[in-house]
């Protein structure tokens, strides 16, 4: 049952896609961020939550993490895919996986909400 949830529903031409798609997003907000703070170092704990801050950016960075685990989890998948031949344990560790992953988009959202304006 987890190994037909865990496996089954996408072609290989969708997840190369998404993984280029993400790294595209990862990479344009790694300049953006690259950017801004070589425009504005920041210097202390205080610069570095007002970079944080606004809305947008914000967003940016969740559209960014969120990108990188969906990133991870199309190469952890296709990996354990490739090289565990018993069903249970890629199962098993493709859940403990995707609970990672979804402990950690959890986190990422509560930072960055939690973020004082």
């Amino acid at each position: 049952m987890l190994n037909h949830i865990f496996s089954s529903g996408y072609s290989g031409l969708r997840g190369w896609l998404l993984q280029r798609a993400t790294a595209l997003i990862m990479a344009l907000y790694s300049l953006l961020l690259l950017s801004l703070v070589l425009m504005h170092p920041p210097v202390n704990a205080e610069t570095w939550q007002a970079l944080f801050a606004p809305l947008w950016m914000r967003l940016a960075t969740m559209l960014f993490l969120f990108s990188l685990y969906l990133h991870a989890w199309l190469g952890v998948r296709d990996i354990l895919k490739d090289y565990v031949q018993a069903p249970k344990i890629r199962a098993a560790l493709q859940a403990t996986v995707l609970l990672a992953l979804i402990a950690y988009s959890l986190w990422t959202v509560n930072i960055l909400w939690g973020i004082s304006s």
